[in-house]
């Protein structure tokens, strides 16, 4: 038979691991070094604030200006809806003080005149074009009834 041998608890305690590693050369928590403690770990470099904070604020700078820029274009197209909207009302009070001798219908395209001997309006079906050489009124817009019953300026301007 063998000898098997058996050491007690107390034996154990005694004999306590001794690192041989010098002890300056060790760390009681690895994990918190600022630097790579093993030969395959990570580099860490401390990280440069300034320049941190510097790129967020670009980034957000950038990001607002695209933002105030497509703003800026919705406002402009707001403006300008607006403008052809109010351009469409003044030619439709023109027209609809204007001598007319039918009754328009919506889609169909017209022809606004002056008269030149008296200045007045009259809106027509005649085209210029069409008058041959002696023509009364000066031509100021070729125009069509839309569905809300303004009208649209397709040619010239008034």
């Amino acid at each position: 038979m063998r000898n098997v041998y058996f050491c007690t608890m107390s034996e154990q305690k005694n004999d306590a691991f001794v690192n041989p590693i010098d002890r300056d050369k060790i760390a009681e928590t690895p994990g918190l070094l600022p630097y790579a403690h093993t030969v395959g770990g990570a580099v860490i470099r401390p990280e440069d604030r300034g320049r941190i904070r510097g790129n967020a604020m670009t980034a957000m700078y950038d990001q607002t200006d695209r933002q105030m820029e497509q703003l800026r274009q919705q406002m402009e197209t707001l403006v300008q809806q607006a403008k052809s909207l109010h351009d469409r009302v003044a030619v439709s009070e023109m027209i609809y003080q204007a001598e007319t001798g039918f009754q328009p219908v919506i889609h169909h395209v017209y022809f606004l005149y002056q008269r030149k001997k008296d200045g007045k309006h009259v809106l027509s079906m005649v085209a210029p074009a069409e008058w041959g050489r002696r023509m009364p009124y000066e031509h100021l817009a070729t125009v069509r009834l839309l569905g809300d019953h303004t009208w649209e300026v397709m040619e010239g301007g008034v």
